[in-house]
Protein backbone atom coordinates (compact mmCIF):
# COMPACT_ATOMS: atom_id res chain seq x y z
CA UNK A 1 0.00 0.00 0.00
CA UNK A 2 1.14 3.58 -1.27
CA UNK A 3 1.48 6.39 1.78
CA UNK A 4 -0.67 8.91 0.23
CA UNK A 5 -3.17 5.83 0.36
CA UNK A 6 -2.80 5.32 3.96
CA UNK A 7 -3.09 8.39 4.59
CA UNK A 8 -6.54 8.45 3.66
CA UNK A 9 -7.59 5.38 4.25
CA UNK A 10 -10.49 4.91 6.53
CA UNK A 11 -10.09 2.75 9.64
CA UNK A 12 -11.87 -0.69 9.11
CA UNK A 13 -15.06 -0.79 10.55
CA UNK A 14 -14.83 -4.23 12.72
CA UNK A 15 -16.63 -4.73 15.71
CA UNK A 16 -19.35 -2.04 14.30
CA UNK A 17 -22.48 -2.53 15.45
CA UNK A 18 -25.61 -2.07 12.93
CA UNK A 19 -26.48 1.16 11.73
CA UNK A 20 -29.69 1.19 13.26
CA UNK A 21 -28.49 0.18 17.02
CA UNK A 22 -25.36 2.90 16.77
CA UNK A 23 -28.64 5.38 16.55
CA UNK A 24 -30.34 3.68 18.84
CA UNK A 25 -27.32 3.93 21.49
CA UNK A 26 -26.88 7.88 20.65
CA UNK A 27 -29.99 8.95 21.62
CA UNK A 28 -29.82 12.07 24.06
CA UNK A 29 -26.24 12.53 23.73
CA UNK A 30 -25.70 16.44 22.20
CA UNK A 31 -21.52 16.18 23.85
CA UNK A 32 -18.96 16.43 21.34
CA UNK A 33 -16.22 15.16 23.40
CA UNK A 34 -15.21 11.50 21.73
CA UNK A 35 -14.82 10.33 25.95
CA UNK A 36 -17.90 11.56 27.11
CA UNK A 37 -19.71 10.33 24.08
CA UNK A 38 -18.48 7.07 24.97
CA UNK A 39 -19.46 6.77 28.70
CA UNK A 40 -22.71 8.13 27.64
CA UNK A 41 -23.59 5.82 25.38
CA UNK A 42 -22.51 2.78 28.27
CA UNK A 43 -24.84 4.84 30.18
CA UNK A 44 -27.38 4.32 27.12
CA UNK A 45 -26.70 0.59 26.74
CA UNK A 46 -27.40 -0.03 31.13
CA UNK A 47 -30.89 2.04 30.43
CA UNK A 48 -31.74 -0.48 28.04
CA UNK A 49 -30.33 -3.23 29.35
CA UNK A 50 -32.22 -2.46 32.72
CA UNK A 51 -35.46 -1.42 31.11
CA UNK A 52 -35.57 -4.50 29.19
CA UNK A 53 -34.84 -6.57 32.70
CA UNK A 54 -38.17 -4.70 34.26
CA UNK A 55 -40.04 -5.73 31.38
CA UNK A 56 -39.17 -9.21 31.47
CA UNK A 57 -40.13 -8.93 34.83
CA UNK A 58 -43.40 -7.68 34.28
CA UNK A 59 -44.28 -10.41 31.66
CA UNK A 60 -43.18 -12.98 33.42
CA UNK A 61 -44.83 -12.06 36.55
CA UNK A 62 -48.25 -11.22 34.93
CA UNK A 63 -48.26 -14.49 32.95
CA UNK A 64 -47.64 -16.50 36.32
CA UNK A 65 -50.49 -14.44 38.07
CA UNK A 66 -51.82 -11.11 36.83
CA UNK A 67 -54.39 -9.99 39.40
CA UNK A 68 -52.35 -11.20 42.20
CA UNK A 69 -49.26 -9.87 41.59
CA UNK A 70 -50.73 -6.21 40.66
CA UNK A 71 -48.51 -3.97 42.36
CA UNK A 72 -45.57 -5.15 41.17
CA UNK A 73 -46.57 -5.34 37.32
CA UNK A 74 -47.25 -1.42 38.35
CA UNK A 75 -44.04 -0.96 39.58
CA UNK A 76 -42.39 -2.59 36.62
CA UNK A 77 -44.18 -0.68 34.13
CA UNK A 78 -43.59 2.46 35.79
CA UNK A 79 -39.72 1.70 36.08
CA UNK A 80 -39.23 0.29 32.53
CA UNK A 81 -40.22 4.13 31.08
CA UNK A 82 -38.58 5.84 33.82
CA UNK A 83 -35.64 4.36 32.87
CA UNK A 84 -35.96 5.48 29.57
CA UNK A 85 -36.89 9.27 30.43
CA UNK A 86 -32.94 9.35 31.79
CA UNK A 87 -31.83 8.92 28.19
CA UNK A 88 -33.35 13.12 28.24
CA UNK A 89 -30.72 14.06 31.23
CA UNK A 90 -27.85 13.63 29.11
CA UNK A 91 -28.01 17.12 27.91
CA UNK A 92 -27.59 18.49 31.39
CA UNK A 93 -23.85 17.34 32.19
CA UNK A 94 -21.88 14.43 31.34
CA UNK A 95 -22.32 12.31 34.63
CA UNK A 96 -26.78 13.32 34.99
CA UNK A 97 -27.74 10.31 33.53
CA UNK A 98 -25.00 7.87 34.74
CA UNK A 99 -25.63 9.22 38.73
CA UNK A 100 -29.57 9.55 38.49
CA UNK A 101 -29.82 5.92 36.62
CA UNK A 102 -27.82 4.33 39.97
CA UNK A 103 -29.67 6.24 42.56
CA UNK A 104 -33.01 5.79 41.25
CA UNK A 105 -32.30 1.85 40.99
CA UNK A 106 -30.65 2.11 44.39
CA UNK A 107 -34.12 3.91 46.12
CA UNK A 108 -36.38 1.99 43.76
CA UNK A 109 -35.05 -1.73 43.78
CA UNK A 110 -35.45 -1.89 47.38
CA UNK A 111 -39.27 -2.27 46.85
CA UNK A 112 -39.58 -5.09 44.63
CA UNK A 113 -36.87 -7.12 47.64
CA UNK A 114 -39.27 -5.76 50.22
CA UNK A 115 -42.07 -7.39 48.35
CA UNK A 116 -41.35 -10.42 47.03
CA UNK A 117 -38.27 -10.76 49.75
CA UNK A 118 -34.75 -12.23 49.86
CA UNK A 119 -36.06 -16.18 48.97
CA UNK A 120 -36.76 -14.37 45.69
CA UNK A 121 -32.81 -13.48 45.10
CA UNK A 122 -33.52 -10.02 43.42
CA UNK A 123 -31.24 -8.16 45.83
CA UNK A 124 -28.76 -10.06 43.48
CA UNK A 125 -28.85 -6.76 41.20
CA UNK A 126 -27.03 -5.14 43.31
CA UNK A 127 -23.98 -6.95 43.00
CA UNK A 128 -23.78 -5.10 39.39
CA UNK A 129 -22.59 -2.12 41.05
CA UNK A 130 -19.33 -2.82 39.41
CA UNK A 131 -20.25 -2.31 35.59
CA UNK A 132 -21.26 1.56 37.03
CA UNK A 133 -17.25 1.97 36.54
CA UNK A 134 -17.80 1.51 32.90
CA UNK A 135 -20.62 3.91 32.83
CA UNK A 136 -19.01 6.81 35.40
CA UNK A 137 -15.58 6.41 34.13
CA UNK A 138 -11.88 5.92 36.12
CA UNK A 139 -11.90 9.80 35.85
CA UNK A 140 -14.58 10.00 38.14
CA UNK A 141 -13.10 7.54 40.83
CA UNK A 142 -14.39 9.20 43.62
CA UNK A 143 -17.94 10.11 42.32
CA UNK A 144 -17.70 6.11 41.57
CA UNK A 145 -16.67 4.87 44.83
CA UNK A 146 -19.52 7.38 46.27
CA UNK A 147 -22.28 4.80 44.49
CA UNK A 148 -20.66 1.89 45.55
CA UNK A 149 -20.19 2.37 48.77
CA UNK A 150 -24.34 3.26 48.88
CA UNK A 151 -25.12 0.19 46.39
CA UNK A 152 -22.55 -2.29 49.09
CA UNK A 153 -24.74 -0.77 51.76
CA UNK A 154 -28.27 -1.53 50.44
CA UNK A 155 -27.05 -5.31 49.35
CA UNK A 156 -25.97 -5.72 52.97
CA UNK A 157 -29.45 -3.86 54.04
CA UNK A 158 -31.40 -6.17 52.04
CA UNK A 159 -29.66 -9.13 52.90
CA UNK A 160 -30.17 -8.20 56.71
CA UNK A 161 -33.32 -6.86 57.37
CA UNK A 162 -35.44 -7.56 53.91
CA UNK A 163 -38.20 -9.60 54.95
CA UNK A 164 -37.72 -13.54 53.54
CA UNK A 165 -40.70 -13.90 51.69
CA UNK A 166 -41.95 -10.43 51.28
CA UNK A 167 -45.18 -8.73 51.40
CA UNK A 168 -46.81 -10.01 48.50
CA UNK A 169 -48.19 -13.66 47.83
CA UNK A 170 -45.34 -14.77 51.05
CA UNK A 171 -46.57 -17.84 50.76
CA UNK A 172 -46.46 -18.74 47.27
CA UNK A 173 -42.59 -20.50 47.12
CA UNK A 174 -42.67 -21.85 44.14
CA UNK A 175 -43.05 -18.26 42.87
CA UNK A 176 -40.06 -16.71 45.00
CA UNK A 177 -37.84 -20.10 43.11
CA UNK A 178 -39.03 -19.01 39.87
CA UNK A 179 -38.32 -15.02 40.72
CA UNK A 180 -34.36 -16.26 41.48
CA UNK A 181 -33.89 -18.22 38.78
CA UNK A 182 -35.17 -15.58 36.40
CA UNK A 183 -33.00 -13.18 38.15
CA UNK A 184 -30.00 -15.16 38.07
CA UNK A 185 -30.58 -15.80 34.26
CA UNK A 186 -30.92 -11.83 33.65
CA UNK A 187 -27.31 -11.63 35.27
CA UNK A 188 -25.63 -13.74 33.05
CA UNK A 189 -27.44 -11.99 30.19
CA UNK A 190 -26.78 -8.43 31.33
CA UNK A 191 -23.32 -9.34 32.19
CA UNK A 192 -23.16 -10.97 28.78
CA UNK A 193 -24.16 -7.97 27.02
CA UNK A 194 -22.05 -4.95 28.97
CA UNK A 195 -18.92 -7.49 28.76
CA UNK A 196 -19.83 -7.88 24.79
CA UNK A 197 -20.54 -3.75 24.25
CA UNK A 198 -17.47 -2.74 26.87
CA UNK A 199 -15.12 -5.39 24.33
CA UNK A 200 -16.56 -4.01 21.31
CA UNK A 201 -16.05 -0.19 22.27
CA UNK A 202 -12.48 -1.39 23.40
CA UNK A 203 -11.64 -2.68 20.03
CA UNK A 204 -13.11 0.10 18.04
CA UNK A 205 -10.65 2.25 19.81
CA UNK A 206 -7.89 -0.20 19.23
CA UNK A 207 -8.21 -0.02 15.59
CA UNK A 208 -8.87 3.45 15.45
CA UNK A 209 -5.67 3.97 17.08
CA UNK A 210 -3.29 1.48 15.36
CA UNK A 211 -5.12 3.77 12.20
CA UNK A 212 -4.02 7.04 13.35
CA UNK A 213 -0.79 5.15 13.95
CA UNK A 214 0.00 4.24 10.96
CA UNK A 215 -1.06 7.20 9.16
CA UNK A 216 1.80 9.55 11.34
CA UNK A 217 4.08 6.62 10.68
CA UNK A 218 3.16 7.16 6.81
CA UNK A 219 3.41 10.91 7.16
CA UNK A 220 6.65 10.71 8.78
CA UNK A 221 8.25 8.55 6.13
CA UNK A 222 7.10 10.96 3.72
CA UNK A 223 8.84 13.33 4.47
CA UNK A 224 12.44 12.18 5.65
CA UNK A 225 14.20 8.63 5.61
CA UNK A 226 13.28 6.04 7.71
CA UNK A 227 16.26 6.34 9.20
CA UNK A 228 15.98 9.94 10.33
CA UNK A 229 12.29 9.03 11.39
CA UNK A 230 13.34 6.67 14.01
CA UNK A 231 15.97 9.32 14.86
CA UNK A 232 12.99 11.60 15.03
CA UNK A 233 10.27 9.27 17.22
CA UNK A 234 12.97 8.09 19.82
CA UNK A 235 13.13 11.78 20.73
CA UNK A 236 16.64 13.23 19.18
CA UNK A 237 15.90 17.20 18.77
CA UNK A 238 18.72 18.15 17.15
CA UNK A 239 19.54 16.42 13.67
CA UNK A 240 22.37 17.52 11.61
CA UNK A 241 24.34 15.19 9.90
CA UNK A 242 27.96 15.56 7.99
CA UNK A 243 28.10 13.68 5.00
CA UNK A 244 31.29 13.60 2.75
CA UNK A 245 30.07 12.44 -0.33
CA UNK A 246 26.47 12.50 -0.70
CA UNK A 247 25.01 12.51 -4.74
CA UNK A 248 22.42 15.01 -5.27
CA UNK A 249 20.20 15.20 -8.57
CA UNK A 250 17.96 17.76 -9.90
CA UNK A 251 15.80 16.75 -12.56
CA UNK A 252 13.39 19.91 -14.15
CA UNK A 253 11.05 19.96 -16.82
CA UNK A 254 12.10 21.93 -19.83
CA UNK A 255 9.36 24.48 -20.70
CA UNK A 256 7.12 23.72 -18.15
CA UNK A 257 6.00 26.86 -17.51
CA UNK A 258 5.02 27.44 -21.84
CA UNK A 259 3.27 24.17 -21.63
CA UNK A 260 0.76 24.82 -18.84
CA UNK A 261 0.43 28.37 -19.67
CA UNK A 262 -3.38 27.80 -20.95
CA UNK A 263 -4.14 24.64 -18.97
CA UNK A 264 -6.77 24.38 -16.48
CA UNK A 265 -5.31 23.60 -12.90
CA UNK A 266 -6.76 20.43 -12.18
CA UNK A 267 -4.86 19.79 -15.93
CA UNK A 268 -1.56 20.75 -14.11
CA UNK A 269 -1.95 19.30 -10.91
CA UNK A 270 -2.97 15.71 -12.46
CA UNK A 271 0.04 15.59 -14.89
CA UNK A 272 2.78 16.65 -11.78
CA UNK A 273 0.82 13.99 -9.42
CA UNK A 274 1.06 11.27 -11.98
CA UNK A 275 4.75 12.03 -12.47
CA UNK A 276 5.74 12.84 -8.92
CA UNK A 277 4.04 9.57 -8.08
CA UNK A 278 6.58 7.69 -10.99
CA UNK A 279 9.57 9.28 -9.83
CA UNK A 280 8.39 8.50 -6.22
CA UNK A 281 8.42 5.08 -7.40
CA UNK A 282 11.88 4.99 -9.10
CA UNK A 283 13.36 6.38 -6.18
CA UNK A 284 11.80 3.61 -3.88
CA UNK A 285 13.14 1.37 -6.41
CA UNK A 286 17.02 2.48 -6.66
CA UNK A 287 17.06 3.67 -3.04
CA UNK A 288 17.61 6.59 -3.32
CA UNK A 289 16.06 9.68 -1.01
CA UNK A 290 13.73 11.96 -2.66
CA UNK A 291 14.47 15.09 -0.69
CA UNK A 292 11.53 17.49 -2.57
CA UNK A 293 9.53 18.74 -5.01
CA UNK A 294 9.98 22.34 -5.99
CA UNK A 295 7.89 23.58 -8.33
CA UNK A 296 8.17 21.29 -11.30
CA UNK A 297 11.85 20.01 -10.23
CA UNK A 298 12.58 16.86 -8.47
CA UNK A 299 15.47 16.82 -6.19
CA UNK A 300 16.89 13.45 -4.86
CA UNK A 301 20.11 12.43 -3.10
CA UNK A 302 21.90 8.99 -2.11
CA UNK A 303 24.54 8.28 0.15
CA UNK A 304 23.08 9.09 3.53
CA UNK A 305 24.81 5.84 5.13
CA UNK A 306 28.40 7.32 3.94
CA UNK A 307 28.70 4.67 0.91
CA UNK A 308 29.48 7.21 -1.28
CA UNK A 309 30.21 5.14 -4.50
CA UNK A 310 26.62 2.86 -3.95
CA UNK A 311 24.87 6.10 -3.52
CA UNK A 312 26.27 7.61 -6.37
CA UNK A 313 25.41 4.43 -8.56
CA UNK A 314 22.09 4.71 -7.40
CA UNK A 315 21.85 8.48 -8.03
CA UNK A 316 22.66 7.52 -11.63
CA UNK A 317 20.76 4.34 -12.10
CA UNK A 318 17.91 6.55 -11.26
CA UNK A 319 18.24 9.11 -13.44
CA UNK A 320 18.34 7.07 -16.64
CA UNK A 321 15.05 5.58 -15.55
CA UNK A 322 13.62 8.86 -15.26
CA UNK A 323 14.69 9.59 -18.38
CA UNK A 324 13.46 6.55 -20.16
CA UNK A 325 10.15 6.65 -18.04
CA UNK A 326 9.53 10.79 -19.02
CA UNK A 327 9.05 9.52 -22.71
CA UNK A 328 6.24 7.55 -21.85
CA UNK A 329 4.17 10.14 -19.95
CA UNK A 330 1.27 12.20 -21.70
CA UNK A 331 1.91 15.24 -23.63
CA UNK A 332 1.06 18.53 -21.40
CA UNK A 333 -0.20 21.39 -23.30
CA UNK A 334 0.19 19.58 -26.87
CA UNK A 335 3.89 19.01 -25.94
CA UNK A 336 6.15 16.21 -25.02
CA UNK A 337 7.96 16.23 -21.47
CA UNK A 338 11.32 16.89 -21.57
CA UNK A 339 13.50 16.58 -18.29
CA UNK A 340 17.50 18.19 -17.89
CA UNK A 341 18.99 16.34 -15.13
CA UNK A 342 22.33 17.23 -13.25
CA UNK A 343 24.18 15.76 -10.64
CA UNK A 344 26.96 15.91 -8.36
CA UNK A 345 29.11 13.83 -5.54
CA UNK A 346 30.47 15.77 -2.92
CA UNK A 347 29.64 17.29 1.11
CA UNK A 348 26.69 18.11 2.55
CA UNK A 349 25.04 18.81 5.95
CA UNK A 350 21.76 16.86 6.49
CA UNK A 351 19.02 17.45 9.28
CA UNK A 352 15.63 18.41 10.02
CA UNK A 353 14.39 22.01 10.29
CA UNK A 354 11.42 23.46 11.22
CA UNK A 355 8.69 23.15 14.15
CA UNK A 356 5.13 22.99 12.98
CA UNK A 357 6.02 22.05 9.57
CA UNK A 358 9.20 20.04 9.95
CA UNK A 359 10.79 18.93 6.72
CA UNK A 360 14.55 17.04 6.33
CA UNK A 361 16.71 18.76 3.80
CA UNK A 362 20.56 19.06 2.58
CA UNK A 363 23.03 21.86 2.26
CA UNK A 364 26.28 22.57 1.03
CA UNK A 365 28.55 22.45 -1.69
CA UNK A 366 26.92 19.28 -3.27
CA UNK A 367 23.64 20.53 -3.45
CA UNK A 368 24.51 23.89 -5.08
CA UNK A 369 26.79 22.14 -7.49
CA UNK A 370 24.21 19.79 -8.57
CA UNK A 371 21.89 22.70 -9.41
CA UNK A 372 23.79 24.01 -11.46
CA UNK A 373 24.84 20.96 -13.29
CA UNK A 374 21.02 20.79 -14.28
CA UNK A 375 20.35 24.57 -15.02
CA UNK A 376 23.92 24.32 -17.30
CA UNK A 377 22.13 20.93 -18.99
CA UNK A 378 20.69 20.29 -21.91
CA UNK A 379 17.06 18.66 -22.83
CA UNK A 380 16.88 14.71 -22.09
CA UNK A 381 20.53 14.42 -20.98
CA UNK A 382 22.19 14.08 -17.62
CA UNK A 383 24.76 16.47 -17.09
CA UNK A 384 27.28 15.34 -14.13
CA UNK A 385 30.40 16.92 -12.58
CA UNK A 386 33.96 15.59 -13.27
CA UNK A 387 33.37 13.81 -9.32
CA UNK A 388 30.46 12.06 -10.28
CA UNK A 389 31.98 10.90 -13.57
CA UNK A 390 35.36 9.77 -11.42
CA UNK A 391 33.58 7.81 -8.56
CA UNK A 392 31.34 6.11 -11.08
CA UNK A 393 33.26 5.75 -14.29
CA UNK A 394 33.62 1.96 -14.03
CA UNK A 395 30.12 1.25 -14.27
CA UNK A 396 28.98 3.66 -16.50
CA UNK A 397 30.06 5.34 -19.77
CA UNK A 398 29.95 9.23 -20.25
CA UNK A 399 30.36 11.96 -23.18
CA UNK A 400 32.40 15.05 -23.18
CA UNK A 401 30.22 18.09 -22.04
CA UNK A 402 32.96 20.30 -22.27
CA UNK A 403 33.35 23.20 -19.85
CA UNK A 404 30.43 25.08 -17.77
CA UNK A 405 30.72 28.27 -16.60
CA UNK A 406 28.72 27.56 -13.60
CA UNK A 407 27.39 30.69 -11.37
CA UNK A 408 29.20 31.39 -7.90
CA UNK A 409 31.14 27.79 -8.86
CA UNK A 410 33.68 28.82 -11.89
CA UNK A 411 34.44 27.62 -14.66
CA UNK A 412 34.18 23.54 -14.30
CA UNK A 413 34.91 20.34 -16.55
CA UNK A 414 31.57 18.54 -16.89
CA UNK A 415 29.97 15.19 -18.67
CA UNK A 416 26.83 13.74 -20.05
CA UNK A 417 25.78 10.58 -18.47
CA UNK A 418 24.56 8.00 -21.50
CA UNK A 419 24.28 4.81 -19.84
CA UNK A 420 25.23 1.64 -17.48
CA UNK A 421 27.73 -0.57 -18.63
CA UNK A 422 27.14 -3.73 -19.79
Amino acid sequence: MQRRDLVIQEPKRVGMLPAWLERLLSLGIVATDPDIVRRQRFVNVAIFVTAANSFSHLVFNAIYDFWGLLPLHFYNALVSVLWLGIIRLHRYGENVGAVTLALLILVVHMFAVWAMGTASDLHVYYTLVGVLLIVIGVQHMRLFMIIFVLWFAALLFAMNFAPVDGFISPEDGQLRALLSNHAMVNMIVIIALVIFYALSALRRAELELQHQYNRSEALIGAVMPTSIAERVKAGEEHIADRIETLSVMFADLVGFTESVHRLAPEEVVDFLDQLVRVFDGLSARYGVEKIKTIGDSYMAAAGFDGRGKEGALATGRLALAMLETIGRQPTLGGRAPRLRIGIHCGPATAGVIGDTRFSYDVWGDAVNFAARMESNGEPGKIHVSEDFRALTLDRFEFVDGGTANLKGIGTVRSYFLLREKK
